[in-house]
């Protein structure tokens, strides 16, 4: 079909759309145009479904509630082009240019395309945006769920409210995106760059986040059940649960013990949290010293410069969780799993204990670590001096520059870790790195 028959179709489609006279909805579908240059045209309600335009240009195009059900777009170019509320199920959109563009309530999911005649089914796809760009576009409301976005840029888009659950951004590009209250429940995430994004009430459950970026990301509020954050990159996000954004029960319970602290016992009362689910919590710099944290999850919770004091944190789950720099002296660590922790500068060393009246009874109370599981953790630095490591987990662990003194390590597991510069409590059985 050549730009001259096209021409005519596109100006009485307009007259159809505008309800005037002699207008005739434009329906190309199936229709094979590659590399045609429909820029700016006025397209709104056209039907395209099954088109091939893969090539084309697009740019500014109107199609608003356009019939783009299973479109190949392939390379094609809708930079600014207005797809408000148009229907894109199982569209295929790899390496398409969308910047800009206005997908507001647009329609992404799968679908299956019939032939023109009878039912037989060509195939059922989901919509494929591999490696295309959105960047700047407005996809509020648009329901994507399971569309494959891998390697696609969607760098400061709207995504709020929009329903992306079950969809694949795997290296995706999401840098400064608004996925206020989306839904990206179940989607895979893995390796993509959230940097600076605002994950505020979004839903994130069971979502795969492993080696993605979220430097800087607002997660306040954001549903994170199921997922694993281990390993992704989370410095300087805003978690779900900062200290003002804990449920009130909690800060009630840290204000008091700040009491009980302050005033040495005389007012407050100890914080006793055992079994309290305070994963990704932010409580950096918060002094925690002497609660009763007994099989509490801490889950990549951010803890670095805080006080753990003689705490008891007996099977504690602080898998992943930031402990740079904390007082941990007398902590008792009792079979919690601190694997892939971070504990770099962190203190474990023995409190001197006294009488009531303060005077010193000669006695040390020792960092208590026995049985716990420290694999992959990094204590590069860290003051183990007199800790009790008995039966331990430490493979894999990084113990770079690592002070362990007069600590007990009897049966405890250092397979593959770094020990360079690490010292070891005198006698201790040679302990290889590999």
């Amino acid at each position: 079909m050549t730009p001259s028959e096209l021409h005519p179709m596109i100006e009485r489609h307009a007259a159809w759309f505008f309800r005037k006279g002699g207008g005739i909805r434009l329906n190309l579908s199936l229709a094979d145009l590659p590399g045609v240059d429909l820029s700016r045209a006025m397209l709104q309600s056209a039907k395209f479904s099954g088109a091939n335009l893969s090539g084309a240009k697009l740019i500014g195009a109107k199609l608003c509630g356009a019939d783009l059900f299973a479109v190949h777009f392939e390379d094609a170019d809708l930079t600014e082009a207005d797809l408000t509320s148009a229907d894109l199920r199982g569209a295929y959109l790899r390496r398409a240019k969308l910047h800009g563009a206005n997908l507001n309530g647009a329609d992404l999911r799968g679908g299956a395309l019939l032939q023109p005649r009878g039912d037989e089914v060509i195939g059922f796809t989901t919509a494929n945006a591999v490696g295309a760009k959105f960047d700047d576009a407005v996809l509020a409301t648009a329901n994507m769920a399971g569309a494959d976005l891998s390697h696609a840029s969607l760098r400061r888009a709207d995504c709020t409210n929009a329903r992306m659950n079950g969809c694949v951004l795997v290296e995706a590009k999401l840098e400064g995106v608004n996925f206020t209250r989306c839904n990206l429940r179940r989607a895979n995430l893995a390796g993509a760059d959230l940097s600076g994004a605002n994950l505020g009430g979004a839903n994130l459950s069971l979502a795969i986040l492993d080696g993605a970026s979220l430097k800087g990301a607002n997660l306040a509020g954001t549903n994170l059940a199921g997922v694993d954050l281990t390993r992704a990159e989370m410095a300087g996000s805003k978690t779900l649960h900062s200290a003002e954004l804990l449920p009130d029960a909690l800060q009630s319970a840290l204000a008091m013990h700040r009491r009980w602290l302050e005033s040495e016992g005389a007012e407050g009362a100890r914080a006793c949290l055992s079994g309290a689910d305070l994963s990704h919590a932010d409580l950096a710099g918060v002094d925690l010293s002497g609660a009763e944290l007994r099989n509490t999850r801490l889950v990549s919770a951010r803890l670095a410069n805080a006080a753990l004091v003689m705490a008891d944190l007996t099977g504690a789950n602080l898998c992943g969780a930031n402990l740079e720099s904390a007082k941990l002296d007398g902590v008792n660590l009792t079979g919690a799993d601190l694997s892939d922790a971070k504990l770099r500068n962190t203190r474990f060393l023995p409190v001197r204990l006294r009488e009531a009246d303060g005077a010193a009874t000669g006695r040390l109370w020792n960092a208590n670590l026995s049985r716990a599981r420290l694999a992959r953790a990094d204590l590069t630095n860290a003051d183990l001096r007199g800790a009790l490591l008995v039966g331990g987990d430490l493979a894999g662990a990084c113990l770079r520059g690592a002070n362990l003194t007069e600590a007990q390590i009897e049966n405890a597991r250092f397979a593959g870790a770094d020990l360079a510069d690490a010292l070891l409590p005198a006698g201790a059985p040679l302990v290889a790195a590999g």
